[in-house]
């Protein structure tokens, strides 16, 4: 099976598409997604976040959940808020922040693919929250929100993407509440489409981004039907998961920043003292956003910020691991485990992750207004780095990247 395929999407009509899109649904809790799908009926949270309709006793994983999700996917169907195309495409989506743009060409991505690592990840999954978008997406037999995937750039793709943008209009064009700008258009050009396809197969990988628990899901499911009585022909809809691919250079990782619930057992002068023994520890005035590697911020409760910087001795080989050369892994092995007892970020409650889109101010505001005791800032990876770790076949440390902007849910659908 070739790498990617186009699918008979789901979508809104135009008028619809910015009242039915919405953020992802692992970046908003409950409440915050109850509110912003309030008073809209076409929000697409009403699928992805199906619990914000059911009293609040009802907790994700609840079947309840899911059926409520499927019954509401149902009724967008059969009321035309979202529609089938007629016949399978590729689509082209762009998001711009601040003037920057970046245009992605949106798939159906080969579960093989991902089974055999040509599609490569770079992090762990937790199983509940796979388990999660499982369930879902069986009880929806549909992927409601696309997996980012990155490519090294490619001349041969950037050209065809050129020409397939100038063949047509624009489905959707709007800025959201957010003030992302969002344009999607479609293929549906059978040689355009061919060679798209047969241009994306020349490449030896491609690389998740964001969304390891939809792709991990998507596998699931399709692992699932295979086992079933009545297996899925090879060309199924469900041998493929919903993605949008973007080459490299057009993307950026921002930082992704922790912040710990107390000092395990350290006054703020032993704590202090104890990280001067690897770090240079400077008081600064100003919140500290890193612009090297191997420095970092570090923001005390009620007694504000400091910069670390390595010791040099300590820093890695050229020749070490890839994923040991991470500052977010130089933060872990030298202050986080040893002087926190932080040894399991998946799964330690006393740890906590705050994404770069919000800022020094709101690392210092999370610790603050959450009675946390640390915080601390970090010099984000590049892309390259992410794709050694994957290339090796190794993980980086859990929320190592964060991605800004973020793909919409809602905007195309794939059914499977």
């Amino acid at each position: 099976m070739k790498l990617i395929q186009p699918f008979r999407g789901l979508r809104p009509p135009p008028t619809l598409a910015r009242e039915v899109s919405a953020p992802p649904y692992d970046v908003l809790n409950r409440k915050e997604a109850k509110a912003l799908a309030a008073g809209n009926p076409h929000s697409i949270l009403h699928v992805t976040k199906a619990e914000i309709n059911l009293p609040e006793e009802v907790e994700t994983g609840d079947l309840r959940v899911y059926e409520a999700a499927r019954q509401r996917l149902q009724h967008m169907v059969h009321t035309g808020v979202l529609l089938e195309e007629s016949q399978p495409c590729l689509y082209l989506y762009r998001l711009e922040m601040n003037g920057r743009q970046q245009m992605g060409l949106v798939v159906a991505a080969s579960i093989a693919a991902y089974q055999s690592g040509r599609i490569k990840k770079h992090e762990f999954t937790r199983p509940d929250k796979e388990e999660d978008r499982t369930r879902l997406a069986e009880a929806l037999q549909a992927h409601t929100g696309p997996v980012f995937l990155i490519h090294r750039p490619d001349p041969t793709i950037a050209s065809a993407t050129r020409e397939a943008l100038a063949m047509s209009e624009p489905l959707y064009s709007f800025t959201s509440a957010d003030g992302i700008g969002h344009a999607f258009w479609r293929i549906s050009d059978p040689g355009m489409i061919a060679r798209l396809v047969d241009a994306v197969e020349t490449l030896n990988a491609v690389y998740i981004a964001d969304g390891h628990h939809r792709s991990a899901a998507a596998a699931r499911v399709c692992e699932r039907r295979h086992a079933s009585a009545n297996p899925p022909p090879a060309d199924a809809p469900v041998n493929r998961f919903l993605s949008v691919m973007f080459p490299s250079d057009q993307v950026r990782i921002l930082d992704y920043n922790r912040v710990v619930r107390d000092l395990n057992g350290h006054t703020p002068e032993t704590f202090l003292a104890a990280v001067g023994t690897l770090f240079r520890v400077t008081p600064a005035a100003a919140p500290v956003k890193p612009t090297s590697r191997h420095s970092f911020g570090m923001y005390l409760r009620q007694r504000g910020w400091y910069e670390l910087e390595l010791n040099p001795q300590i820093w890695p080989s050229r020749d070490a691991p890839p994923q040991e050369r991470l500052d977010v892994s130089l933060l872990s092995h030298h202050l986080l485990e040893p002087l926190l007892g932080i040894r399991d970020p998946r799964r330690d409650a006393r740890i906590d992750f705050v994404g770069g889109i919000r800022g020094m101010e709101g690392l210092a505001a999370h610790v603050e207004t959450h009675a946390m005791a640390v915080g601390f800032s970090l010099y984000p990876p590049d892309l390259s780095d992410l794709m050694q770790v994957a290339d090796a076949d190794q993980v980086m440390p859990p929320k190592s990247t964060w991605f800004e902007p973020k793909l919409r849910d809602g905007l195309i659908i794939q059914t499977v």
